[in-house]
């Protein structure tokens, strides 16, 4: 080997090209994810608008009827019924549960003696996933030998027919997701935790009852985190399927949506019209429909939101 080959010098790259190969290596990493994104959330996104002007079975090809399905989906009884039962659990029950959570971190904050074994105690029904809960509940709200009516028989009060009646099928929804209330309650018991002490501490030496302690300086703490609890739960209620698809008849038209369609909700109401009818477009509409409401009601909330919550530096 030569001396000149061996006193070539290394050819050294630009700051430009470094940083295009650390894009270039970390696109690389990331490809999965962005491949995943755009297959399994963008493509779908775009292509449930595109389907939503169309008349579309899976079977043939997607046929243009411009704003068709969504002068039907107006003109549809069942919309209506669906939309007030979703709407139902919307503005009834989550408050109902947001408020049970509330309570629950606040006895959760006591400091008594085994507060971790009740604090656990709480959150176990939380971790249960959402099938089995139903299921369990199927079981306890049985009007003949569910534990509920034996309960409620055993002190001489009247035991309905909570799935059979529609008088009861909400509350029976309502009584399943406050016995899961524990993940909303953690979330909150953080965030008590959180809570400087010396306010307590200066509100108990000006005499401040327990109930002005917690309207002026529990509440106000938990501002934040009650607007996250509440759009949370609001999102969620507007999407409500799994436990009424079990309650209410699971994936028999006949029966879908519990007696007197009582348990029938915004998203039972569009998965019957994708995966029983296959009106993939008129389904695709009520998609986009329900988006535009969550959207709405998200930006309802947000924009109020000023006027009572507190951060802070407030």
């Amino acid at each position: 080997m030569s001396t000149r080959t061996l006193d070539r010098p290394v050819k050294q790259s630009t700051p430009r090209q470094r940083k295009r190969r650390i894009f270039w290596t970390g696109a690389a990493f990331a490809s999965p994810w962005i491949i995943g994104f755009l297959a399994f959330t963008v493509y779908p996104f775009f292509g449930s608008l595109y389907y939503s002007f169309t008349s579309y079975d899976l079977f043939s090809a997607p046929k243009w009827i411009g704003l068709a399905n969504y002068r039907a989906i107006l003109s549809d009884p069942s919309f209506y019924k669906a939309l007030s039962n979703t709407f139902y659990m919307a503005f009834i029950a989550m408050p109902i549960g947001l408020v049970a959570s509330l309570l629950v971190a606040l006895l959760l904050n006591l400091k008594v003696r085994g507060i971790t074994f009740y604090r656990t105690l709480y959150y176990v029904p939380a971790v249960i996933p959402i099938v089995a809960s139903a299921i369990l509940w199927t079981w306890l709200l049985n009007p003949d030998y569910g534990l509920v009516n034996i309960v409620l028989r055993s002190v001489g009060l009247n035991d309905p027919a909570w799935l059979l009646d529609p008088n009861y099928t909400k509350p029976s929804l309502i009584m399943m997701g406050l016995w899961g209330s524990g993940a909303g309650a953690l979330i909150f018991l953080a965030a008590l935790q959180g809570i400087p002490q010396q306010y307590y501490e200066a509100a108990s030496i000006d005499g401040a009852a327990w109930y002005r302690r917690i309207w002026h300086i529990t509440l106000p703490g938990l501002s934040p985190i009650l607007l996250f609890q509440f759009l949370m739960g609001l999102i969620g209620a507007m999407q409500i399927f799994t436990e009424s698809f079990i309650l209410g008849g699971g994936a028999n038209s006949g029966t879908m949506g519990g007696p007197d369609q009582s348990l029938f909700f915004y998203a039972i109401y569009l998965y019957q019209n994708a995966f029983i009818y296959l009106k993939m477009g008129y389904a695709s509409a009520l998609a986009w429909i329900l988006f535009v409401i969550v959207v709405l009601l998200t930006l309802v909330v947000l924009k109020t939101s000023a006027r009572w919550v507190y951060y802070g530096g407030d």
